[in-house]
């Protein structure tokens, strides 16, 4: 059979709050097993290529640390194939051709697609896999010929190598691969999408592990409890999924005498979420590569085995039998419902949807500046399958002109419900069910920073089908060129020319400036497909210098890290104890996002040590939030609404350095949201919205965060705290800049203020931090003064007297007056206010 192979080879966070954990019973005679070790299954591969006509074996492409991910086909002919693909491509571009193909040729085979264990360090997935792949590779019993000739087998070998190299759940890049099928930042999971766009599998099965509800019914086969994304043809998919995974279970107890162990011999069956629990274990966002199946017609199930041992493995071998038998007894009726997912979609007709839902289509204006996030979402679509146009000249539409180049995503096509659940706003959905799985809500036109209009109206304008968006970057005008602070491009390309020796400077407005030209910014924004315009420069715009950005290992997701990277900078990734062993003299940002952060007094005096020499420390999150207390950078309180909540949220930014280029009412991304308490106005940069601030997504009781801070300040003017995740699984591009701004603040904006510093005096004489009264109520007469002097604009004053309230903050030091943190905490103020107003 035809081998293909590339030239090179031929040289953040489950939930299972519903969850048991595994019983002592289920451990007791439990036998572990080897996994087949990566280094090996290629040999194995090969080795069924030359001995069986049936098998094929295809390099779909490397894994983020560069192994090679491995796709076996098999089946008992290459025209079985051709004419299977045929069909495919009917059912995607005219469902009505399909249904007649399908009348004209009962026997056409279907592809079933199996994904093994895309998190690495569940094993038994590939080695189910492998035993698959030995049977049908050589086998001529009636089952497995029965299989064959109504189906065509393909195998994803081995979804996530690095994870199965390394014994992690994640891939080499820290990522769950699992979690990443909306952004597409890995590899992996590119490859994935791939092989679900060439075949569009009938049904599609994911082999993870490990789950054990109770010793009664091991294991766990999807479908999922509610709620379920309103995006799908859940009806036509639940008709078949659900007796699809019955049919599994089934199979499993048709052969509880292969297995070994007693937990596998004695069950009565296995957990199915759908039929067995109310929610906790939900299909709701398309992140998932079963969720993300469904989009492509898929009859999709994860499948969790219960345990890590050699059972573990039949049991996922077992399985797919039962699901391969099912396919073979009712693949009429699947392929027909298959294609009516589609049919619905191109005839725009979805008769479980009201109307209104899906929207007749979206337009996508080009903004002339800056359309690098338009075009990164135009392509990102097009992977999928999406079909895209572009309008060849002005246009009216719903009223409003557009100008040529405008993308328009009509939604009479295959994919409708892939590109509205990718493109609508979302939904509040915290009142349906009790506990979400995972993620809530992904908006990419408010995560990633675009337009996307929805119509209802026909678009009848002259208009061209598009395979790539290409923008142009050009130089208008003879300078200086302003870059607008508006995208991750923007930000890359300011790192670039920096990297790149050429000077750039940031105005007080928040955007970036370059003096003149060379051919060196001509090519690097040609690339960038940004135009800079001329602009007179800001009087006070100061030149940005190179900065090297340390970020703490936060043990998970690496979106912080990821999105760094995306802007420009080069990062280096440090562990506690290298900032223990060697400071941080030559860094000057560290970022903090995660938990494990040490707090004794070593790491926290070269913490402070950093700070006060200039350096800046951004946490982001709850758990480096608490951290940043208990290191005392901050004296705020931290808030949580709890790992369970997230989505889309209104949030009120203020006229900083921090929040530039940010609306005044936008928008923010909350995992675990945090909100601060016990700070003053003058320490906060952005608070969440008020009255109904939540867009979309699941958070019970967001009420106590309504109005709060959610962007503060620290003690040092240097110390930024986001309760937002701003770069969260490298997905919400829109709120990375707010990370650029607080690393090149240029004039910073100082918050800090003689009233705000008073209110914390008075907080602190409360607290007992000064050995009497008449101490307290000397600083507060003196602040009271300075507050007078600043409402009147009166630098000189203000510098003069707080270098006397300087003087009487020594004072009350060297004399035992006030607490040494808060004698800290008061020099920090007078500082800033000094720096501010000089």
């Amino acid at each position: 059979m035809r081998r293909h192979l590339l030239a090179p080879l031929i040289a953040f966070m489950m939930v299972f709050s519903f969850l048991a954990p595994v019983t002592q019973a289920a451990k007791a005679n439990a036998v572990a097993y080897t996994p087949v070790p990566y280094e090996e299954i290629l040999p194995i591969l090969e080795k069924h290529v030359k001995e069986s006509e049936r098998v094929t074996l295809d390099v779909i492409g490397q894994s983020s640390m560069g192994h090679d991910l491995y796709s076996v086909v098999i089946a008992e002919s290459a025209e079985d194939i051709n004419q299977s693909k045929k069909l495919r491509e009917l059912m995607v571009a005219d469902p009505a051709k399909a249904k007649k193909f399908v009348a004209e040729n009962p026997d056409v085979k279907v592809p079933i697609l199996i994904n093994g264990s895309i998190h690495g360090n569940e094993e038994p997935g590939v080695d189910a896999i492998l035993k698959l792949i030995d049977r049908f590779g050589y086998e001529n019993d009636e089952e497995t010929m029965s299989i064959l000739e109504n189906n065509i087998l393909i195998f994803n070998v081995v979804q996530n190598p690095d994870g199965r190299i390394l014994g992690t759940r994640a891939n080499g890049n820290g990522f769950d691969v699992n979690r990443d099928f909306v952004t597409l930042s890995q590899p992996e999971t590119h490859a994935t999408v791939e092989l679900m766009k060439e075949w569009v599998p009938m049904v599609f099965l994911d082999l993870h592990g490990f789950v054990v509800r109770t010793n009664r019914t091991p294991g766990l086969i999807e479908p999922t409890t509610s709620p379920h994304n309103p995006n799908t043809e859940h009806d036509l998919y639940l008709k078949w999924a659900l007796p699809q995974a019955e049919a599994m279970e089934a199979e499993l107890m048709a052969n509880k005498d292969k297995f070994e162990t007693d937990l596998y011999k004695n069950m009565e069956g296995t957990h199915i979420p759908y039929r067995d629990a109310e929610d906790g274990w939900d299909d709701y966002p398309p992140i998932f590569a079963p969720g993300h199946g469904m989009y492509h017609g898929a009859y999709v199930s994860t499948l969790e085995t219960p345990n890590k041992t050699q059972d573990g493995v039949e049991w996922h071998y077992q399985a797919v039998m039962g699901a391969l038998k099912y396919a073979v007894k009712n693949k009429v009726g699947m392929l027909e419902d298959q294609i009516e997912v589609f049919r619905r979609g191109v005839e725009f007709d979805h008769p479980d949807h009201a109307p209104g839902f899906f929207p007749r289509a979206y337009v996508l204006p080009v903004d002339q500046t800056d359309p690098s996030a338009t075009v990164k979402t135009v392509n990102h679509l097009l992977k999928y399958g999406v079909k895209i146009h572009q309008v060849e000249g002005p246009a009216l539409i719903d009223g409003n002109k557009y100008d040529k180049g405008t993308y328009i995503i009509n939604l009479n096509q295959a994919k409708a419900g892939l590109v509205n659940t990718l493109l609508w706003d979302g939904e509040d959905i915290s009142d349906r069910v009790g506990a979400m799985y995972d993620i809530s809500a992904w908006n990419l036109p408010e995560l990633w920073g675009f337009e996307a209009i929805p119509t209802d109206s026909a678009i009848d304008v002259p208009m061209k089908e598009v395979n790539k968006a290409i923008e142009e970057g050009k130089l208008i005008g003879a300078g200086p060129y302003e870059i607008t602070n508006s995208s991750v491009g923007a930000i890359a390309l300011v790192n670039r020319l920096i990297q790149s020796n050429i000077s750039v400077l940031k105005g007080e407005n928040g955007h970036y400036y370059i003096e003149q030209g060379s051919a060196s910014l001509s090519n690097a924004v040609k690339e960038s497909g940004l135009a800079l315009m001329s602009k007179p420069m800001p009087a006070k715009a100061k030149k940005l210098e190179r900065v090297n950005v340390a970020i703490l290992n936060d043990g998970g997701q690496h979106g912080v890290r990821t999105a760094l990277k995306q802007l420009g900078f080069d990062v280096t990734e440090l562990r506690d104890q290298d900032i223990e062993a060697n400071g941080l003299a030559e860094f000057d940002v560290l970022v903090a996002n995660g938990s494990g952060i040490v707090k004794n007094d070593a790491y926290k005096g070269t913490i402070h040590e950093f700070v006060s020499n200039g350096g800046k420390y951004i946490a982001i999150g709850a758990n480096a939030s608490k951290a940043a207390v208990q290191l005392e950078l901050t004296e705020a309180t931290v808030n949580s609404g709890g790992t369970n909540s997230n989505g889309i949220v209104d949030v009120l930014y203020g006229d900083t350095s921090i929040t530039a280029s940010y609306k005044e009412q936008d928008i923010g991304f909350v995992y675990n949201p945090v909100w601060y308490t016990s700070v003053e106005n003058d320490r906060v940069a952005a608070s969440f919205g008020e009255g109904k601030f939540f867009k979309a997504g699941f958070w019970k009781n967001p009420q106590p965060a309504q109005g709060q801070p959610v962007i503060i300040k620290g003690a040092d003017p240097g110390v930024t705290l986001f309760g937002m995740e701003v770069g969260f699984r490298a997905h919400p591009e829109y709120l990375y800049r707010l990370l650029t701004n607080a690393i090149y603040p240029g004039e910073e904006t100082i918050l800090t203020t003689a009233a705000g510093t008073k209110a914390r005096v008075e907080r602190y004489a409360k607290e007992g931090a000064f050995k009497n009264d008449e101490d307290a109520r000397a600083l507060t007469t003196h602040l009271t003064a300075v507050n007078l002097y600043e409402e009147k604009r009166q630098a000189d004053k203000v510098v003069k007297h707080m270098e006397g309230f300087d003087q009487l903050l020594e004072h009350q030091k060297n004399n035992g007056l006030i607490s040494e943190k808060v004698y800290h905490l008061l020099k920090s103020d007078t500082n800033a206010l000094i720096k501010k107003w000089e």
